[in-house]
């Protein structure tokens, strides 16, 4: 009987483990082999996350009953008076579904990824922030439900911010929010 290379490799991990075990030194083999990795505060760290198109976007928007309007009626991303969803981060798009489904309010976007808002690491252009239209209804569930932490600014409990600017809501999504 010939014996393949996986088979062989399992006959001597058996074998190895099993004189570690008669040994006694079974634990600190496990734990030279087990450790995590922690990085330093110094080493660069990066998160993925999961981006979708423009259209999307929108068919997940229409489906949980979520509308958008944009100053331009267009959707282009480098244009500033449309509203587009392109690069929109899948966290975001949950997010805004959760905060439909939770508040049961009306939620009309008026501002997703297109260029014109600030910048930075957590902003519009990279897939974290959207705009909502001002509605009695959706005020009143995050003033309600949310913690007022100061500067017109409220943080939900999964820790995304709704700050209450002069025409609409910017919100920024860490996380989609309970999804």
């Amino acid at each position: 009987m010939r014996t393949t290379p996986i088979k062989a490799a399992i006959v001597a991990a058996v074998a190895i483990v099993g004189s570690l075990f008669a040994t006694g030194q079974a634990s600190a083999a496990v734990e030279e082999r087990d450790r995590v990795f922690t990085p330093s505060a110094a080493t660069p760290m990066s998160v993925l996350v999961t981006k979708l198109s423009h259209s999307e976007a929108a068919a997940r928007f229409r489906a949980a009953g979520i509308t958008w309007s944009s100053s331009g009626n267009c959707s282009n991303r480098y244009n500033s008076t449309c509203t587009s969803f392109e690069q929109i981060n899948l966290a975001t798009v949950q997010g805004a579904e959760t905060l439909k489904r939770a508040s049961g309010c009306a939620l009309n976007i008026t501002g997703g990824t297109e260029t014109g808002h600030a910048s930075g690491t957590y902003s519009h252009w990279n897939g974290y922030k959207l705009d909502y239209s001002l509605y009695t209804c959706v005020g009143n569930y995050i003033r309600n439900n949310f913690s007022y932490i100061g500067g017109n600014k409220w943080r939900s409990g999964s820790g995304n911010i709704y700050y209450l600017e002069s025409n609409h809501w910017d919100v920024t999504y860490y996380n989609c929010g309970g999804c």
